[in-house]
């Protein structure tokens, strides 16, 4: 099997993953996203996530929950092709795909040390965020890299 599959996990090997890093006394951080059309603003952010603790846990929207949020001609790139991309990064530690409407029940699956969020977010209104705090974590919002979305790269191919 290709090491980058190898990251990409079912929640059950995931959370015993987790509980083994923990175990060890490493620190796991838990994000999630779509990560549909992979830029810079999203490995600035996943950088700076990994740099929180010393193993970083994605959790990655399936095709299904991507075309609910983002409408009808979303994902442009199929959730097998976000993961293997994720997986590839040598940041991130694990990916495992989410189809709920919220991540909630995968945090609470995972009990990250750690949950982060970009700074669009306030840190009371992350989902788990209450979750994470209640089972002595922390949650922290990181600084996006300004200008840099899927959807401004989806107009500005339309606009070529």
């Amino acid at each position: 099997m290709l090491e980058t599959a190898l990251k990409i996990n079912t929640w059950q090997v995931a959370a015993a993953k987790v509980r083994a890093w923990q175990a060890e006394g490493q620190q796991v951080v838990f994000t999630n996203g779509c990560f549909d059309i992979v830029h810079l603003g999203h490995i600035d952010y996943l950088e700076k996530a990994r740099a929180l603790g010393n193993k970083l846990v994605l959790g990655l929207n399936t095709d299904a929950s991507v075309n609910r949020l983002k409408g009808p001609t979303r994902p442009v790139v199929n959730e097998y092709a976000r993961a293997r991309m994720m997986a590839a990064f040598a940041f991130v530690d694990a990916v495992i795909l989410f189809d709920e409407p919220t991540p909630l029940a995968l945090i609470q699956t995972i009990c990250p040390d750690i949950l982060v969020k970009g700074d669009d977010y306030a840190a009371q209104d992350i989902v788990g965020a209450d979750f994470v705090i209640s089972n002595g974590g922390e949650v922290k919002t990181i600084s996006l890299v300004a200008g840099y979305s899927t959807t401004a790269l989806i107009n500005k191919i339309k606009n070529l």
